[in-house]
């Protein structure tokens, strides 16, 4: 395998002693320093600094654009702003920096559905949508494959597709004449072309030029000839593509695993090059063979595979069974594994209201620790009730936590109620805290002049408490 520098640990001064060094402000940051910790931390793109740009600086900027070059090439699937990016990864493991690029879900239709089937297919993939603390997830792609043998009716259905989504699609078929079909249903969608293998790549590299859309390199289970292939259609001119180990479920679902993991640490950690692109994963294997196994217990194992692959590096999956209850959980695991992990998931802090409530409405706080807020508002708005509730700033910590580790503090309560602007709201001056926060309850009451009344220590049972103790 060729191999690249490995990714040290980069500082502003590395970045900066490449920089123009003149402080235009151009950037939009106060001086070049200040914009090199920005380029570190991956809040802005070296594009932003118009000097760089110039003929006198292009060295440098070349210079700075190997340096930041990820580990994991980002590869571009699709067009428009449904577009979807796969790879773009710095490090391998997460609490190192953070990941990018969230894992790409994609559903799969065949061109031996019904036509009805692939229309409901598309429209429930494009329909899924969850809010989670704050987020909304969704799927991403459509897997078209041919399972026909037939050109032209996989280039019928793949039209269909194209007709009926803005989502990103991904052509599957290994017969490049039936690929070339596909392709050219809609020549300028830059769908993923799936696969490249040992029998046809040069056919396949020629269609990924030809179509300027990116290819995925198969080889199951055998890295050898799936570095080889690589190194081979890099050499031939196709720079984006997409690695596809194989993905084996029961006994072979500890190989699969370790593939994954080593072609992710020998791009991350070995700076092997061969092996620097966005990881496919297949769920949808668990189908292959089922036989008279339930649908259910496939739709099982094809859900624990994905949270595998995700969780291993997976930057792609394809799956087959779409039912809520085996896609939600890996959208959720996705969700939790790509935020920053340097910084707390959190909401502004603010008054918030819920319902119509009037001078006589409860008053409650809660931290801005996003999952803490969410939880609160949905016990609130669930029970319907009228009431007004503080956000206060505590850094992204829960209330527990918050408070033994001095980011909610009485101070911030007490500031949180001023700014808040909620006296001018209500006529009386009582203030419900988290269970969790009764100990800086006698603190707040001399802070902010609210009397305070300590209020359960889970939200669900804020109906409960209200009915019982709380008086305007």
């Amino acid at each position: 395998m060729s191999k690249r520098a490995s990714m040290k640990e980069l500082s502003p001064i590395d970045i900066y002693k490449l920089l123009p060094k003149i402080n235009c402000k151009e950037c939009g940051q106060e001086n070049c320093m200040a914009f090199a910790t920005k380029i570190v931390n991956r809040e802005v793109n070296i594009d932003s600094c118009k000097p760089l740009l110039k003929k006198e600086y292009e060295k440098a900027y070349l210079q700075l654009k190997d340096i930041l070059r990820p580990a994991v090439k980002e590869v571009v699937v699709g067009v428009g702003e449904k577009a979807k990016k796969l790879g773009g990864k710095l490090v391998m493991y997460r609490h190192e920096f953070t990941y990018f690029n969230p894992t790409a879900i994609a559903i799969d239709v065949t061109d031996e559905m019904p036509q009805d089937e692939i229309a409901s297919r598309i429209k429930k993939t494009e329909n899924f949508s969850f809010e989670y603390i704050g987020y909304t997830l969704k799927l991403d792609m459509i897997a078209v494959r041919c399972t026909s043998g037939d050109a032209e009716k996989f280039k019928a259905v793949v039209k269909k597709v194209s007709e009926s989504t803005k989502l990103p699609y991904i052509i599957c078929a290994l017969n490049p004449a039936i690929a070339e079909a596909g392709l050219m249903a809609a020549p300028k969608a830059n769908p993923l072309l799936y696969a490249a293998t040992a029998e046809n790549w040069k056919d396949m590299a020629e269609l990924a030029m030809m179509y300027s859309c990116p290819l995925v390199v198969s080889a199951p289970n055998d890295m050898n000839m799936l570095v080889s292939l690589v190194k081979t259609l890099m050499a031939y001119g196709v720079k984006d593509l997409v690695l596809d180990p194989g993905t084996f479920l029961n006994e072979g679902l500890g190989a699969t695993i370790n593939n994954f993991t080593m072609l992710r640490r020998a791009a991350c950690k070995g700076g092997e090059e061969l092996a620097g692109f966005p990881l496919m994963g297949v769920p949808m294997a668990a189908w292959i063979g089922k036989g008279d196994t339930a649908d259910e217990i496939i739709k099982w194992k094809e859900a624990y595979t994905a949270g595998m692959l995700i969780v291993r590096y997976a930057d792609i999956i394809v799956m087959h069974g779409n039912d809520g209850w085996s896609l939600l959980p890996n959208a959720v695991l996705r969700q939790n594994i790509y935020t920053d992990p340097r910084k707390p998931v959190a909401v502004a802090p603010g008054l918030k209201v819920f319902g119509t409530p009037d001078e006589n409405s409860p008053v409650f706080f809660t931290s801005n620790f996003a999952l803490t807020y969410y939880t609160v508002a949905s016990d609130l708005e669930s029970a319907k009730l009228n009431a007004y509730l503080i956000v206060v700033e505590t850094e992204g910590s829960a209330i527990d936590s918050g408070v033994a580790g001095r980011k909610l503090t009485a101070e911030r309560v007490a500031d949180a109620i001023k700014a808040s602007g909620v006296e001018s709201k209500v006529k009386h001056r009582k203030l419900i805290i988290p269970g969790k926060a009764s100990r800086i309850s006698g603190e707040i009451e001399e802070l902010s002049g609210w009397k305070v009344q300590v209020g359960p220590r889970d939200s669900s049972e804020i109906p409960k408490y209200l009915v019982e103790k709380w008086q305007p």
